[in-house]
């Protein structure tokens, strides 16, 4: 697949004036609640989704035509998304770019695999297959095409108790402080997460979405869990690889083809790359360098209180596990 080049002015695929009309009016009728950083969440279809995206959100419900070979790939904000899109990027276009000179030297990794809920381009159809899409959507409000298709979905998730403190909370009280709005504390931050009024939340049934396709569809959907990608990511890859239908040649494997895109795409590597160290992303409110934290499994015991972990406990015994999902806690 050649690199995709997308256009720079975003567009929302199949809407028009007449489109535009219900859509508005959908979105007024639905709950409200403040956000933290945007406006206002929007309750649809049972997430919370921020309103600046939520009129996208739709019309790629509504308008999307999946293909057979499309690849997407799907987190909740701050779960390991960036280092996926790296990892997915590199695997898929290995046969185009070497680590010499894969865009990711020069491009964000989320320049390389755009979110499709934040633009929406017009000539989608115009791209090499496999196309290459990211989301933050959750299952049920994904466009039936993805749903009936044989593309691909991957999913990556992380431990809540990790999620919610150094990803989610610094992450949002970096892009409030870019806007000038006030900061609120982890306390604060952590109720609204245990009542699911996050980014496309709540979060277990963001994650219980996906982990039971996976169980009811393996070929469809691939869970993979970000503490097994930091436990041994070579392993991952091959199977993130094996699953798109790419697997990694036994001469690749001997001349460490796998060993370099983890190390390509890895924290450390992409932290220090100059493209990542300034500028910002997502409609010019969020610096690069704020997708390259710490990413260490297990800092939740740093920073989250034990009534705070024994509430999140509870809600992860509740809501996950009698769907068999287990997390590791360091």
């Amino acid at each position: 697949m050649a690199h995709q080049q997308l256009s720079s002015q975003p567009a929302i695929v199949g809407t028009d004036e007449h489109d535009q009309e219900p859509i508005d009016e959908l979105i007024a009728s639905l709950p409200i609640t403040k956000g933290l950083v945007h406006p206002a969440h929007r309750l649809y279809q049972n997430f919370w989704c921020p309103i600046t995206v939520l009129p996208n959100v739709i019309a790629f419900r509504q308008h999307f035509k999946a293909k057979d070979k499309d690849i997407v790939l799907v987190s909740q904000p701050k779960s390991g998304t960036t280092w996926l899109k790296a990892l997915a990027f590199s695997i898929i276009n290995r046969s185009h770019f070497n680590i010499s000179n894969t865009p990711l030297l020069t491009s964000n990794p989320h320049e390389a695999v755009p979110f499709i809920e934040l633009k929406l381009w017009p000539d989608l159809d115009g791209l090499a297959d496999p196309r290459l899409f990211a989301t933050h959507i959750p299952y049920p409000s994904l466009p039936e095409s993805v749903k009936q298709s044989d593309c691909q979905i991957i999913y990556i998730c992380r431990n809540p108790l990790d999620t919610v403190e150094e990803h989610s909370w610094h992450f949002l009280l970096e892009m409030a402080r870019s806007e000038d709005q006030p900061d609120w504390s982890l306390e604060e931050h952590f109720e609204t997460f245990c009542q699911g009024q996050v980014l496309f939340g709540p979060f277990w049934d963001h994650i219980t979405g996906y982990w039971k396709e996976s169980l009811e569809r393996p070929r469809k959907v691939f869970f993979l869990k970000y503490e097994d990608l930091k436990e041994d990511v070579e392993g991952q890859l091959k199977k993130v690889a094996e699953f798109v239908g790419l697997p990694f040649t036994e001469e690749e494997e001997e001349g460490g083809v796998i060993e370099e895109i983890a190390n390509l795409c890895s924290l450390k590597t992409l932290k220090d790359l100059e493209v990542n160290k300034s500028g910002k992303l997502l409609g010019g409110i969020i610096e690069k360098r704020s997708f390259f934290r710490k990413g260490e499994v297990g800092d939740w015991v740093n920073h989250l209180t034990p009534s705070m972990v024994d509430r999140l406990n509870s809600i992860i015994q509740e809501k996950m596990r009698p769907f068999g999902l287990e997390f590791k806690m360091c």
